[in-house]
């Protein structure tokens, strides 16, 4: 199949320089107002490609149909998902890069040359020798993560659109928000996006096909001590956020993002806010199994406890949020989504692999809600740093996966 790779590549490059930052402290959705920007680009542009049923939800919402192309009867309706927000460590608003058949030597991100991309830093960059690699500027993040995901699903629409030949059922395409801030799909409304089975395009590494996520947890520990003016504070104040230091120090490092891997999951402190009277520590939970995330909610139970114990005029609250779970344990019951999506990735000519996600991604709810939704790759690499990049060959790979997938769907039907 032959892609139209300049116009994902000129997708990619616009969308990227669109702030799409989300923020977790906000009570809108999306999260933040610059996401409608992207959102309300992305309207038109389906709307000119001759998509139908373009609309835009309430909450941020951009959905689209391409009616099917087969005669057959039965095709289940498949969704595609991308989210346009990207992570809130760091800006974006982008200035992309293109590093024609790049060479293999170091990158240096030029609005901050400290910012250095190597084959020994991002292994995988070694395969991306002789492909086109788009990085950001060194001031942002690229926003890959998941505009990549966005101009692969606009890229697969144009084509489809452009071949009415290619056999295929109903397909759905939706954009959403604020993935980024764990908020992504709960707005959502299934209903009206009618779909049988969705892919989230959120992945990383070419071939990659996930079907498995961490389960997830918020914590948020509040620290109430004794408000005292410190002139006069001797045996009376109790400072909540020396406290608050002292709850931190005493989480086990060896449960820290720090010091795990693989399948090992951790206690993460996010954030710390407050003053001498009271304090906030937020924090998130992270384990592939329940059992071993109820075991990271007692290590925060437990740190509270030792606190009230160590300082007995304190009081603290622990509260806990479940934030999403692994979609392991619906999918594992009817692999077919998987299955397929792994066969379209051999027949766009890449060896498959699956393997478990250190997070989430808007497919874990939804596969929690009922609608099974497996994740695939876009090419993104180095993911929430100033280092972020994709190789345009790679989001081609992606744009064939999804070609053949459709294709599957209804060959299978």
């Amino acid at each position: 199949m032959k892609i139209d790779t300049a116009d994902l590549l000129d997708r990619f490059c616009r969308y990227v320089q669109i702030d799409t930052r989300s923020d977790a402290h906000a009570t809108t959705t999306p999260s933040t107002p610059t996401q409608w920007n992207l959102l309300r680009l992305l309207e038109k542009e389906l709307k000119e490609l001759g998509a139908s049923d373009v609309a835009v939800a309430e909450h941020g919402y951009v959905f689209a149909t391409l009616p099917a192309t087969t005669r057959k009867a039965g095709v289940p309706t498949v969704a595609w998902f991308a989210h346009v927000d990207t992570a809130t460590e760091l800006p974006s608003a982008a200035k992309p890069i293109v590093h024609r058949a790049y060479d293999g030597g170091p990158i240096v991100l030029p609005d901050d040359p400290t910012q250095v991309i190597t084959v020994q830093s991002s292994p995988h960059l070694r395969e991306a020798i002789g492909c086109d690699v788009i990085t950001a500027s060194g001031g942002t993040l690229l926003g890959a993560d998941d505009k990549a995901g966005v101009a692969i699903v606009m890229n697969t629409v144009r084509h489809l659109l452009r071949h009415p030949d290619i056999p295929h059922g109903k397909l759905r395409i939706c954009f959403n928000p604020d993935e980024e801030i764990g908020l992504g799909v709960d707005k959502l409304d299934l209903a009206q996006l009618g779909a049988d089975v969705g892919y989230t395009l959120d992945g990383e590494a070419p071939g990659e096909v996930n079907f498995e996520t961490f389960s997830a947890d918020a914590a948020v520990v509040e620290i109430r001590g004794i408000a005292s003016h410190p002139g006069w504070a001797k045996d009376v104040m109790v400072n909540a956020l020396r406290l608050a230091g002292k709850y931190l120090a005493s989480l086990p490092m060896e449960f820290s993002p720090e010091r795990t891997a693989e399948r090992a999951g951790f206690v993460h402190p996010t954030e710390v806010a407050g003053n001498s009277e009271r304090a906030t520590v937020r924090l998130i939970l992270r384990d592939f199994e329940l059992d071993g995330l109820a075991a990271k909610r007692a290590i925060v139970e437990e740190a509270a406890a030792a606190l009230r114990r160590a300082e007995p005029r304190c009081r603290v609250d622990v509260t806990f949020r479940e934030q999403y779970r692994n979609m392991r344990y619906w999918l594992e019951k009817d692999m077919r989504p998987v299955e397929y999506a792994l066969e379209a990735v051999r027949r766009a000519g890449l060896k498959p692999f699956t393997t478990a996600i250190r997070g989430g991604t808007d497919g874990s709810k939804l596969t929690a809600r009922g609608l099974p939704t497996p994740n695939i790759f876009t090419g993104m690499h180095e993911v929430h740093s100033q280092r972020e990049w994709v190789a345009l060959q790679d989001m081609e790979r992606a744009v064939q996966t999804l070609l053949h997938l459709a294709q599957l769907w209804e060959e299978k039907s």
